[in-house]
């Protein structure tokens, strides 16, 4: 398939389908690199490596115990970086719209200073501060790649109709507070696993990410069930908060379980690492959501606007038609 542009009838350039296709590429890598993050922590071995950038004054250490776990999340993370450059030069090089070439840059600025928050908790000793950042800026970093690669699709670009949502609250609203709160519950989640403070916020956080979610989900189902774009991100919503909540269980049961333990155990290991990449997931889906409803739903005031319209259309047609 050809890679050059394709023009719009209004006569706009979009970008070549395969920038799409690699920023969705590039996403993908991120979920491994959150992956191989999460392993690093839940297997104790941030400080396996104690120095950066180097490991062991090398470019390759021997990839042994923990050492495999560290610098194996930092070979992950130079590829993203390499991967985010890439996108960032082709953008700037196909994409007609100045914003989207802006977002490129501001991933690759995001993967730099996450790769240089990765280095301070490394020679900072674990700091729970910077490693909760270090830990934040990649969930911040994954929903912006995920958000090029929504702008980027045919879908994005093309005319879709404008949806007026009738209800109260509205469901951009909603679905932009779910996303606020999934993404304070992930910082609650990281700064409890990096030792910043106890359980009890992230606990909290979980409720009201449920409700909410719960809340987002049943508006979508009751006002937009017959648009296919919402309905499925909608459902996928609920689907993955309720298996996330599930997975806290279990690793909070790990978690109880392993503390006595002289070193991690295999199901606090792969419980804790799922836990924390469908964390990410949620954060991704309820975003994708909240990005899809403001590319269908008309505002407010633009929706308040349009029924009025109409409402006075309709009533100079009555009274066209009672002269």
């Amino acid at each position: 398939m050809s890679s050059s542009p394709v023009t719009q009838s209004s006569g706009v350039k979009q970008v070549p389908v395969a920038v799409h296709r690699f920023a969705i590429a590039t996403a993908a890598w991120i979920v491994l690199l959150i992956i191989a993050g999460a392993l690093v922590t839940s297997n104790d071995a941030g400080l396996a490596v104690p120095d950066w950038p180097l490991s062991y004054g090398s470019w390759m250490p021997p990839m042994v115990g923990g050492i495999f776990y560290e610098h194996g999340h930092r070979i992950i993370a130079t590829v993203a970086g390499l991967l985010t450059i890439i996108l960032a030069v082709w953008l700037q090089l196909r994409e007609p719209r100045a914003w989207v070439r802006k977002l490129g840059w501001a991933a690759l600025g995001l993967v730099i200073l996450q790769g240089v928050f990765g280095g301070i908790t490394v020679l900072m000793r674990l700091p729970p501060p910077v490693s909760t950042t270090h830990a934040t800026l990649a969930e911040i970093y994954f929903v912006t790649i995920l958000s090029i690669a929504l702008f980027t699709s045919r879908w994005w670009q093309r005319d879709l109709p404008s949806l007026e949502d009738t209800g109260s609250p509205k469901l951009r609203t909603l679905a932009m507070l779910t996303s606020g709160a999934v993404f304070v519950q992930l910082i609650l989640g990281a700064a409890f696993r990096h030792g910043a403070f106890n359980l009890m916020p992230h606990e909290i956080g979980a409720v009201v990410v449920l409700v909410m979610s719960i809340v987002t989900g049943r508006a979508v189902r009751k006002r937009f069930g017959n648009v296919p774009e919402l309905r499925r991100w909608g459902v996928l919503l609920s689907a993955i908060v309720g298996t996330q909540f599930l997975l806290g269980l279990a690793a909070l049961w790990a978690v109880s379980v392993a503390q006595h333990a002289a070193q991690p155990t295999p199901t606090y290991i792969t419980l804790t690492v799922i836990h924390v990449l469908v964390g990410a997931l949620t954060l991704a889906t309820s975003w994708m959501l909240t990005l899809s409803c403001f590319r269908l739903i008309l505002p407010a005031v633009a929706g308040a606007q349009a029924i009025a319209t109409g409402t006075n259309s309709a009533a100079a047609r009555t009274e066209t038609s009672k002269a």
